[in-house]
């Protein structure tokens, strides 16, 4: 005879019942918090229960919004609907099961419960802990507006509405991890964006499988081309106007909870080495500020191997009046050139993240009278030349000019093995590291989008985005890379016109 097997039933499958039974399920789907808190009402002819977290809602609006308009209503019966039309709170929502239930109460609700009812209701009002709009502690500006994103999705969205005043700004909410869910929004000018570009973003967030996303930069690396690389290949910023120029310009933004900083898509090798300010400044000084930053770039990379390729491979090449100076600074130090330039690069790459862990004020005092110290010893032990350290200075100064804190660590990494490369081969080796950094660049794309755009594939239009800085009365086109649906701002001979009747 064959044996009837009842199937046991799931604690989101046990309404109604009594109020002890629901604590005792919800208190162990929540593993027994000691925040969860419960208090039962005798509400008319029925018990009530309130529960939540207590660090998580704001208790005035409960006991305000909630208890109050409970306590003092006459009604007699009470059931999860009539609390829903009773209570002025449009954040209401009524659950069929526990897990619901836990992970509203997570987020910040206040659940209600009526004894023998089929479904709780939970209130949405959640006591967050948010950082005030402040100026920007990494894009610091001179010019432009001060205020910078929070780890506030709230705020980050109220802020960036208010610049974008238009019903074409456009959001989509998507939620990530599996253990820890974070909200992700992905914002974009819908009449400007390209669909493709937004389906591409959007379907490399769906695809993601990961416990959670803890910071933008995080995310970042999940979604990026080539993990591999160690050039960044989506733009990050705290400073809400660069987003919305961004967005206008027909690209992408990514803004993920609980981070300060704002994901932008497609963003090219020049898109870290401009800054916001440039498109504050006049447009001769913007260009020139643009350039010398790519400049800085290049000296960067280059100074201190061309410094060792010189002194170990073609000293022939060095003017005789310098030769001597060179002599004369390295007449007591022991070691080949290239040991030389790496122990000093190292120097100056402590000082630097010494400087950055320490809080600011020691941090400032160690990374000058570190430099000084150590430099002025380091000479007179024999260690290094004088000529070296106003090298390495340099150097280092250059690579500080990059806006993206992200491009300007990949700039001082690079430097390491072309140093190694010019100490083995002199200028051989110098090229032939460059040659394998341009392959490479070539190769990298940012969602799709080449990582040397304009330069490859070559944009002649698009040098004004990107380079240099066209006068505003010019500036009338979009990046065409961006393949946006309006690809032209405005008619520039109709501002001419225009301009020059009020002229």
């Amino acid at each position: 005879m064959r044996r009837s097997v009842q199937k046991k039933k799931k604690p989101s499958d046990t309404f109604p019942c009594s109020i002890e039974e629901f604590k005792k399920q919800l208190s162990t789907m929540l593993q027994d918090s000691p925040d969860l808190n419960f208090t039962t009402y005798t509400l008319g002819q029925k018990r009530v229960l309130i529960f939540y977290f207590t660090y998580q809602i704001n208790k005035e609006q409960l006991h305000r919004s909630l208890l109050d308009t409970l306590l003092t209503s006459q009604n007699k019966t009470w059931d999860a609907k009539m609390i829903q039309n009773e209570v002025p709170l449009a954040s209401s929502t009524l659950h069929d099961t526990l897990v619901s239930v836990a992970k509203e109460l997570i987020q910040g609700g206040a659940g209600i419960y009526v004894e023998e009812d089929d479904q709780p209701i939970t209130y949405y009002i959640p006591e967050q802990a948010r950082r005030a709009v402040s100026r920007a502690e990494n894009e610091s500006l001179v010019l432009g507006p001060q205020i910078a994103f929070t780890e506030s999705m709230v705020t980050n969205l109220n802020i960036i509405r208010w610049r974008l005043d238009t019903p074409e700004f456009t959001t989509e909410k998507l939620i990530i991890g599996s253990e820890i869910p974070t909200e992700i929004r992905i914002v974009y000018l819908k009449n400007i964006a390209n669909n493709d570009l937004i389906n591409t973003v959007r379907q490399r967030l769906e695809d993601l499988d990961v416990n959670d996303v803890m910071d933008s930069n995080v995310l970042a690396q999940y979604i990026e081309d080539r993990s591999s690389s160690i050039f960044p290949q989506l733009l990050t910023t705290e400073l809400p106007d660069r987003l919305c120029n961004s967005l206008i310009n027909g690209k992408v933004g990514i803004m993920v909870d609980k981070s300060p900083t704002v994901l932008v898509t497609p963003s090219t090798l020049f898109s870290f080495l401009e800054s916001t300010e440039d498109i504050y400044f006049r447009w001769n000084i913007g260009t020139f500020l643009r350039l010398m930053r790519l400049a800085a770039m290049f000296l960067s990379i280059l100074l201190t191997p061309a410094y060792v390729a010189g002194l170990s491979f073609h000293v022939e090449v060095i003017p005789s009046s310098l030769l001597v100076s060179l002599g004369q600074s390295r007449a007591n130090v022991p070691f080949p050139p290239v040991f030389e330039a790496l122990l000093l690069e190292l120097l100056i790459e402590l000082l630097r993240e010494a400087g950055a862990r320490l809080p600011t004020k020691v941090g400032q005092t160690m990374g000058i009278v570190g430099g000084i110290v150590l430099g002025q010893a380091a000479v007179k032990a024999g260690f290094t030349s004088n000529i070296l350290i106003i090298v390495v200075a340099l150097s280092a100064l250059a690579s500080f000019t990059a806006p993206s804190y992200m491009m300007g660590g990949a700039i001082r990494v690079i430097r390491f093995p072309m140093i190694i490369l010019s100490g083995l081969w002199g200028l051989i080796g110098i090229f032939l590291g460059l040659s394998f950094l341009v392959i490479h660049l070539l190769k990298v794309t940012s969602l799709g989008t080449p990582y040397l755009s304009p330069l490859y594939p070559f944009h002649f239009a698009d040098l004004d985005n990107s380079i240099i800085r066209l006068p505003w009365s010019r500036a009338n086109k979009r990046p065409t890379v961006n393949e946006t649906k309006k690809p032209i701002k405005f008619s520039e001979k109709e501002a001419k016109k225009k301009r020059d009747i009020d002229e």
